[in-house]
């Protein structure tokens, strides 16, 4: 099996899964109780939310351990939306956005708040001046997705946050940086980031857990009301066996960072090399080779349907994606790619390969091999 969809779903690396298998056996106290095995269990957490808060550079008080990405993302938006109100209805995103946000920022709509689009070009960048030009005195929340999950583009998140200080000091900014943690490296203070999400499943680390870095002082509420836990913020007791297992995920990721960065480059490399070699009309969905994440590959297979491709290679035992995997089951095609402005046929050909530490060039070479054989079969059959 050649396993390139790692950007829908990772395998959790062995130590994670050694690590949560102990905490599950020796951690099962309620980490709010008042006894020693309940003290044991908040311990870990604490532990675990220093690893993050080192990581990006924040306070260990400013992590918060959720479900996963889409938790936190909902958390920004409508948490912002009820704690700021008073201050402006105005919402600024991107037309890339996963639909962690989009799905909120329509129910926001619906709820008389304004949301500003921002349009983005060819290769999936947003316009600083646009964005620049759309804050507003009212505006509450610019959320921008760090890394996008269908094409790698990555933002310039440190101008971004600048640019979003320096036009109104009060406009909290937020990223879904799914795609982003363990992948680049992320300084919040720096890049002026208020709030962060991410998802433990894309970087080793079990389905069910991931972290929201929020800056002290914001007034954004709660939305998972309950027994208070997590200073109040986040109820409903905590994980703490996966919050043990994502803190071992991301001190793997960053304390290989480089290594794992080249590794994974030189397979993206192998295969668009291979792929553009032997077949032709296709292309690059996103920005260049060595400017997006080395982790993801969208490449368009002109005259072809990408789900026929992604079950004829499927059949040899290569597993891909046809865009996000949150929106495979739903019959339209990729608003991320319509948002870049390629056309019809280039959409529907396009197929996503992404990768992790454990995928090689060999794979890489494999996979490039079936789909010299498969492409141009299902290319005559698609006339």
């Amino acid at each position: 099996m050649i396993y390139f969809d790692n950007a829908a779903s990772t395998k959790p690396a062995e130590k994670v899964i050694e690590v949560m298998v102990e905490s599950m056996r020796t951690l099962y106290a309620n980490p709010s109780a008042q006894t020693i095995v309940g003290f044991n269990a908040e311990k870990r957490i604490k532990e675990a939310r220093k690893v993050f808060a080192d990581i990006i550079n924040s306070k260990d008080d400013e992590i918060y351990f959720t479900s996963g990405g889409t938790e936190g993302d909902n958390w920004a938006l409508f948490g912002t939306a009820e704690g700021y109100n008073r201050s402006g209805k105005h919402i600024i995103t991107t037309t890339i956005e996963h639909a962690g946000i989009n799905s909120p920022c329509e129910k926001l709509e619906k709820m008389g708040y304004e949301i500003t689009y921002l349009k983005v070009d060819e290769k999936g960048y947003i316009d600083l001046e646009e964005l620049k030009n759309a804050i507003r005195k009212d505006t509450i929340l610019v959320s921008i997705i760090f890394v996008n999950n269908e094409v790698g583009t990555i933002q310039d998140m440190e101008a971004i946050g600048r640019l979003i200080k320096e036009a109104n000091p009060e406009t909290l900014f937020h990223t879904d940086a799914v795609q982003a943690f363990g992948k680049v490296k992320i300084d919040v203070k720096k890049m002026n980031i208020d709030m962060l999400s991410i998802s433990g499943h894309k970087f080793h680390a079990p389905k069910g857990i991931g972290m929201f870095y929020m800056k002290n002082g914001l007034k954004v509420k709660p939305v998972i009301l309950g027994g208070g836990h997590q200073k109040g913020q986040r109820s409903g007791t905590e994980n703490a066996a996966g919050c043990e297992a994502i803190s071992v995920a991301a001190r793997l990721m960053y304390d290989n960072f480089e290594s794992n960065r080249q590794a994974v480059y030189a397979v993206k490399e192998r295969l668009w090399n291979n792929i553009k070699e032997s077949i032709p009309d296709v292309y690059i969905n996103g920005d260049d080779l060595d400017k997006a994440s080395p982790y993801v590959l969208d490449v368009a297979f002109m005259g072809l349907r990408s789900e026929v491709l992604l079950h004829a290679l499927e059949d040899k035992g290569i597993y891909v994606s046809a865009g996000s995997a949150c929106n495979s089951k739903k019959k339209v095609q990729s608003s991320v790619l319509g948002a870049m402005g390629l056309d019809e046929k280039r959409i529907l050909g396009s197929i996503r390969f992404s990768f992790a530490e454990d995928n090689t060039v060999e794979e890489a070479d494999e996979c490039a091999e079936v789909l010299k054989k498969l492409v141009p079969m299902l290319r005559r059959f698609n006339k």
